[in-house]
């Protein structure tokens, strides 16, 4: 697998903490240093078939098809693209215009991910977002008459503006577009965000966990009605439309991130770039290392696994933790899964995958938490 990050924004959303710029002053710099990071790294990736390549962000749909076409090129000169490789596009809705959707259809993009967050006007002014509701809803319609059936759109629960019955008028602007994969998260502050200092300053409320909760409920009921699979905490698709990229970072497969504070996995060990636009372009242009790294301990690795594992429908293999952790850490997350069992918000299925029931979904981060294994000093 292999992601870009693309650190460019048009304006900066109140809530997000992710690395960008909205200035585009190095972007030609920055995408010669993308192709020659692709160079220098290749040899990081044992397996050399890529059946995914990710384009994030940022804002990528900034990136003409041109550039987008000349990075998945430098790819393929250092790996081999599956024919049936999934290549996603985050965009968002105000860049997906006419012109630039029926050029993108001539690149092998074949997967849009657009940042919707929300179909009410007043929503996205709270936000901040760069895009108004009737682009939302047109940009929609515009990718799917291009021809692009695998799409998934992204909202956004748990806010001040957001009663239940806008929340359930989004999903349902969603659903009855056939839109056949979405991704869903709650609004969280995060520090040093617009939105941390504006409910600091008292300008807007703070975060309701109640309604956030409220709403996950609503969101997971209102989607299993219209046949959608809820396959990963935030996620949810119908029959075969699972995210394959994401899909396998779940489940703990290797990849190369690409550009400033993308981050990189070998099984190993964990790599980060550096997260400066500037500095990053120029240690790459002088051959010096863009990425801090992170050896794995034997307890970063199970807990990874628990962690991810559990978001998933899928959950954690007993039998993988056995032949690869050991008895005694089969043994310790047995126990420690035995009150989440008793509590109806864990069971153990086929008798070897332990999983999250939708009780316990409101609870992820937590069970996985009591989970994890300790170093011992």
């Amino acid at each position: 697998m292999i992601y870009f990050h693309i650190p460019f924004c048009k304006q900066a959303c109140h809530y997000c903490d992710f690395h960008f710029s909205t200035s585009l002053k190095y972007k030609d710099e920055l995408l010669a240093a993308l192709q020659k990071e692709i160079a220098a790294r290749a040899s990081y990736l044992e397996d050399k078939k890529i059946h995914s390549i990710y384009f994030g962000g940022g804002t990528p749909s900034l990136l003409t098809a041109e550039e987008i076409q000349h990075l998945i090129d430098k790819v393929a000169t250092h790996f081999e693209i599956a024919n049936d490789a999934e290549i996603t596009l985050e965009a968002n809705p105000d860049d997906l215009d006419k012109v630039k959707v029926e050029t993108l259809r001539h690149t092998p993009i074949n997967r849009f991910s657009i940042g919707i967050q929300s179909f009410y006007e007043e929503d996205l002014r709270w936000m901040n977002r760069a895009h108004n509701a009737s682009e939302a809803e047109a940009s929609i319609k515009r990718v799917q008459d291009a021809g692009f059936e695998n799409i998934t759109c992204d909202l956004i629960y748990g806010f001040p503006l957001l009663t239940d019955e806008k929340w359930k008028s989004n999903i349902n602007q969603l659903t009855s577009n056939q839109i056949p994969h979405i991704s869903s998260y709650a609004m969280t502050v995060e520090k040093r965000t617009a939105l941390d200092h504006m409910i600091s300053k008292g300008k807007t409320p703070p975060m309701d966990e109640e309604q956030s909760a409220a709403q996950f409920e609503i969101l997971m009921q209102s989607l299993a009605d219209q046949g959608y699979q809820h396959y990963e905490i935030s996620n949810f698709a119908k029959p075969s439309h699972y995210a394959q990229h994401n899909t396998n970072y779940w489940r703990g497969k290797h990849y190369l991130g690409i550009g400033p504070s993308a981050h990189s996995f070998d099984g190993k060990s964990r790599s980060w770039n550096i997260a400066n636009n500037a500095r990053y372009i120029q240690r790459i242009n002088n051959n010096e290392p863009s990425y801090e790294t992170e050896l794995l301990s034997f307890e970063d690795c199970i807990n990874e696994y628990i962690m991810t594992a559990l978001r998933t429908m899928w959950g954690i293999d007993l039998q993988h933790i056995e032949q690869n952790f050991g008895y005694d850490s089969l043994q310790h997350i047995r126990q420690q899964a035995a009150i989440f069992i008793d509590r109806q918000e864990a069971e153990i299925t086929e008798k070897r995958y332990l999983k999250l029931t939708t009780k316990g979904k409101l609870l992820a981060d937590y069970i996985a938490s009591e989970l994890f294994l300790i170093a011992s000093e």
